[in-house]
């Protein structure tokens, strides 16, 4: 199977993946950012939003970066997330991965951004600086 060639760009600033219990309030610190993502299940309220809106005593990883697809994307499209975990996971490079109606997004470790964007350019696809 070919994989994809996308156009990728990273967002300017560090993100925090949180988790809050599963029936905690959706807080009002986690809706400022430009990117911001909320899953509710019957486990936990897991939010990935900018690291500078989290407070300190909130349970979370913090200093990840977010690689976008340049989207939008036809749900027709298949490979899309496989382009970019299988050369990843070959490099060892850990990925959370989130995505939109339009796109998807991919986050790594921020010690791990300068290698993973070698890596994903090394498998064909366009980092716009």
């Amino acid at each position: 199977m070919t994989r994809p060639r996308l156009m990728l760009s990273v967002l300017p600033e560090p993100f925090a993946i949180c988790r809050l219990e599963e029936d905690a309030p959706i807080p009002a610190w986690a809706l400022r950012g430009r990117f911001v993502s909320i899953t509710r299940t019957a486990d936990e309220l897991s939010i990935v939003c900018p690291e500078s809106d989290v407070p300190q005593e909130i349970r979370a990883q913090r200093g990840w970066r977010c690689i976008k697809v340049q989207g939008p994307l036809d749900f027709s499209q298949t490979g899309i997330l496989a382009s970019l975990a299988e050369p990843l996971a070959e490099a060892r490079i850990s990925l959370f991965a989130q995505a939109t109606y339009e796109t998807d997004y991919v986050l790594v470790e921020g010690q791990q951004l300068e290698k993973s964007l070698r890596v994903l350019s090394e498998a064909g696809h366009q980092i716009q600086r």
